[in-house]
């Protein structure tokens, strides 16, 4: 029999492509379903300003780029490639702006005119490029994810003695989820490349973020420093989830202890932090909460990646006991997932990437 995780993430893909589809262009998607003519992004620097029929910003579509990288590592089946080279990747190259140096993809569709350009949306891009050339050797996946890489570095300079900005229009402070994953992804494209130079650039990123916005009583890592370096002290489970993944991936490339003992400390921290033993139906599950489901998810991946080195399958177990739960008390009658995980909350607008990131932490944890 098919897995049931892997059943999840091929069922909540399809829900994707039938509830969220932009009807004025098959290869964009609505940012939430049913359509909310009211929408507002409230993640984005600038006003929002764009208020006729309104597809998704880059941030939920992206999501959906990771949903089907994940499954498409995940299966080996030749139709999510062909979803990505299709769809997925010509509709992301409709965000993709070449007229501002260096080159990157805004928050909103290019035909619209300028809109912000941030160095995470930008970053999380680069590890989905990266990960869907380690699984194709698609030559092209690796040149748009140095070609991006290129955006996302230009976001450091030596103000706070380096770190990078979260937004080339807002340059007031350096984030956690700009910095974290640029960890992650420029390991990874010293693991593709063997170029050495992102791997110091990856040591020397994970070394600023560490000390700089680590709560060193908890491992786990504060959400971002302002440029007067007043410390903005809320933790969300991405920034530490990433810090784990780069973490993990650093003791990789270079096998020093150090960086082990790191990604272990985070990961016991933030398992505490962010999850909890709740019992239904006389079960008790691990229930990850605290932060919103995509946050959980790019956690997850810190977890995975752990696993990898340590086998250690505490993390994985509670992973198991958190998707069996929203699968049976965390859905719609229409098989699309609440945003609350611990399964109390509904909402009448349900967001794009609150069900992209299912697909993706489905589809990773259908491998143990």
């Amino acid at each position: 029999t098919k897995n049931k995780y892997l059943s999840v993430a091929e069922q909540t893909l399809q829900l994707i492509d039938t509830f969220y589809r932009a009807e004025e262009n098959p290869l964009l998607f609505n940012e939430t379903y049913p359509f909310n003519p009211n929408n507002v992004a409230t993640y984005t620097v600038s006003q929002d300003i764009i208020t006729k029929k309104r597809v998704a910003y880059l941030w939920p579509t992206s999501g959906v780029f990771s949903a089907v990288v994940a499954l498409l590592d995940r299966t080996g089946d030749k139709k999510y490639e062909q979803l990505l080279n299709k769809k997925i990747i010509p509709g992301l190259a409709l965000y993709f702006d070449s007229i501002r140096k260096p080159e990157c993809y805004q928050s909103y569709l290019t035909c619209e005119g300028k809109s912000d350009r941030f160095y995470d949306d930008n970053v999380w891009l680069v590890i989905d490029f990266a990960d869907a050339y380690r699984i194709t050797k698609n030559k092209s996946y690796l040149n748009e994810a140095e070609l991006i890489w290129k955006f996302v570095i230009s976001g450091w300079d030596e103000k706070l003695n380096g770190g990078i900005y979260w937004c080339e229009q807002n340059k007031n402070g350096k984030n956690t989820c700009s910095n974290a994953p640029s960890v992650v992804a420029a390991t990874k494209l010293y693991e593709i490349t063997n170029n050495s130079q992102y791997l110091e650039t990856a040591e020397k990123i994970y070394s600023w973020t560490k000390n700089n916005l680590q709560d060193t009583t908890d491992f786990l890592y504060f959400d971002n420093i302002n440029l007067q370096g007043k410390i903005d002290t809320r933790k969300f489970a991405y920034n530490s989830g990433q810090m784990l993944q780069g973490a993990s991936l650093l003791y990789k490339a270079t096998k020093n202890k150090s960086y082990l003992t790191d990604a272990q400390n985070i990961a016991k921290s933030a398992h505490v932090y962010f999850s909890k033993e709740t019992v239904r139906d006389e079960i008790t599950y691990r229930v990850f909460h605290k932060s919103d489901p995509w946050f959980i998810t790019v956690m997850m991946r810190g977890y995975f990646e752990l696993y990898e080195i340590d086998k250690n399958t505490e993390y994985i177990e509670s992973i198991k006991s958190n998707m069996d739960y929203i699968i049976k008390y965390a859905r719609y009658e229409n098989g699309l997932f609440y945003k609350d995980w611990t399964g109390s909350k509904t909402e009448k607008y349900k967001w794009l990437l609150n069900q992209a990131c299912i697909v993706e932490a489905s589809s990773k944890l259908s491998a143990f």
